[in-house]
């Protein structure tokens, strides 16, 4: 009499659950992962070679025939402490002032709660006036 063996029934030790983790297949993707970064790394942080500027922290040199304009938290503009009531008086100002021999000097100030729209007006009305020098006024942050 021929003898079979009989698949899934094995002895009692073979039937105990497996509790320890393989971690082959964690490894091996991991390993992969890395390659592709090791690979990809270095051709994203390709860049140009070339020397940026240095930051230099120059005071401002308040001069009376600078012109400092400011916006305040509500978007006014303002010319020195005299509100502008519009965008053609402030270009009508500038371009007097842009007349004089030597030129004045622009300096923004911006309310850090203001928005941008305002001083992109007074820039726009300084460069329609013919005036080449803007400056923007900032605080310089805390040194711990």
């Amino acid at each position: 009499m021929a003898r079979y063996k009989r698949f899934g029934h094995g002895r009692a030790e073979e039937d105990q659950v497996l509790s320890a983790i393989n971690t082959t297949p964690l490894v091996d993707v991991m390993l992969v992962l890395l390659i592709i970064f090791l690979i990809t790394v270095p051709v994203v942080t390709q860049t140009v070679k070339m020397t940026l500027p240095k930051e230099q922290n120059i005071p401002t040199q308040t001069k009376p025939e600078n012109i400092v304009l400011g916006v305040d938290t509500h978007n006014t503009i303002y010319w020195n402490t005299l509100p502008m009531k519009s965008q053609e008086e402030l270009l009508a100002r500038l371009v007097k002032e842009a007349k004089k021999t030597p030129q004045p000097e622009v300096h923004i100030r911006g309310d850090a709660e203001a928005k941008y729209a305002p001083i992109g007006r007074i820039v726009l009305a300084v460069q329609q006036a013919g005036i080449v020098k803007i400056a923007f006024i900032t605080e310089p942050p805390a040194r711990n």
